[in-house]
């Protein structure tokens, strides 16, 4: 007897589903003199892991810092002296350029890649990242890559890298002309925010910061936005202690948005958190970086603003409040790259570029975050050149 046995077209397989859920935990510390040999702060951090073997451990330290601390690094070296017991520095510190440069040089996240190898670092090894939000995005990527995620511990030296970028998950180098083209989403092993850092930047890096700090209060908590408003004064006096209440608030707020947007990763369209955002990537690369990101995003967020006024989103009051705070900080809020080459949307130097761009990085459709009031965003999905030009005509005139 014959049993015929039928099989199975693979044309008739069913698809297999299957939902993979994934915890990131890192924390953000608050503290003074970090390389201290009596603050244990970043020791305990490492010990936080459980494992009871010395870590292997390299840093990279932005060179604008030693101009201001020549004795980090040696500090760094003798703390990892002190705390044998936990933490060995596996290399002599690597020290690279700081600011948009890091992220411009291609060279630079091979170099790490070169000393992570030679070191022999692994998964429970760490990296530190030491400096402005530039060098801790350099660094972030090339650790992300390497052994695919070295852990990283970010101790940033600026407002905005204390703030903002510091605190996100992102990371990148910039190519082909394009903020961040290259990237990966690799959130830190923790953050460690250091005041002391603070007390050495010039007026200029201190101002930067804050305009993140106006991005998020504007797009999440009006309370927080009118603190800084009424604190304008104290700001631009370098009170140290205003600052850090804003340091606090904005981490706050950046990792609530991370924690429940229900899109950490950024798979959508949307990207709140980028608000003035599309202007400011355009203008530093349009001012060949002649403009520094905090100062960009302040023409961004004046721009934004402005647009959200003249479509009757956003009440007269609240914006001429909101670009009197951006002056009374010391912000320019309108350069002449705004205005080249307007009326050829082709030409890779007209400043409405920045949308098609803005867009091809996230992909889907074009999604811009305005503003309904002071606290309130809104997102739209077309943008009238037009009114955009008005609004580049109203800040021209300030």
């Amino acid at each position: 007897m014959v049993v015929e046995i039928k099989q199975k077209s693979r044309f008739n397989l069913q698809p297999i589903h299957q939902r993979v859920s994934v915890t990131f935990n890192y924390e953000v510390y608050f503290t003074q003199n970090l390389f201290e040999l009596k603050n244990p702060t970043l020791a305990q951090v490492i010990t936080a892991d459980g494992e009871t073997k010395p870590k292997k451990v390299v840093a990279v330290v932005d060179a604008g810092i030693l101009q201001y601390q020549p004795e980090l690094v040696k500090q760094l070296v003798a703390y990892t002296k002190f705390y044998a017991e936990v933490l060995a520095i596996a290399a002599q510190p690597m020290i690279i350029s700081g600011g948009e440069a890091a992220k411009n040089d291609p060279t630079l996240p091979e170099k790490i890649h070169q000393q992570i190898e030679a070191a022999g670092l692994c998964r429970h090894s760490y990296i530190l990242a030491i400096g402005g939000g530039a060098v801790l995005d350099l660094v972030g990527y090339a650790a992300a890559t390497a052994h695919r995620g070295i852990r990283v511990i970010r101790i940033p030296t600026t407002v905005l890298a204390q703030n903002d970028s510091g605190v996100g998950v992102k990371n990148g180098i910039n190519a082909f002309g394009k903020k961040n083209f290259l990237g990966t989403f690799a959130p830190p092993y923790a953050v460690i925010n250091d005041s002391t850092f603070l007390t050495t930047l010039d007026d200029r890096d201190w101002r930067c910061g804050i305009a993140e700090a106006i991005k998020v209060a504007l797009i999440k908590d009006a309370n927080f936005f009118h603190f800084i408003y009424f604190h304008t004064a104290a700001l631009v006096q370098r009170d140290m202690d205003t600052m850090q209440e804003i340091i606090y608030r904005c981490a706050q707020l950046h990792l609530e948005h991370i924690a429940n947007s229900g899109d950490p990763f950024e798979m959508g369209s949307s990207r709140p958190l980028d608000f003035g955002h599309w202007a400011a990537h355009k203008l530093e690369h349009l001012t060949d970086y002649r403009l520094r990101h905090g100062e960009a995003v302040a023409i961004g967020i004046a721009l934004d603003s402005t647009y959200s006024y003249l479509l009757g989103l956003l009440d007269c009051s609240e914006w001429q409040r909101i670009l009197n705070t951006l002056l009374a900080l010391g912000f320019t809020l309108y350069v002449p790259e705004m205005d080249e080459k307007l009326s050829q949307l082709e030409h890779p130097d007209c400043l409405f570029r920045g949308l098609t761009e803005f867009r091809e990085h996230l992909g889907g459709e074009l999604t811009l975050t305005l503003l309904q009031r002071i606290g309130k965003g809104i997102e739209v999905h077309e943008a009238d050149l037009f009114l955009y030009r008005q609004a580049i005509s109203l800040l021209r005139k300030l």
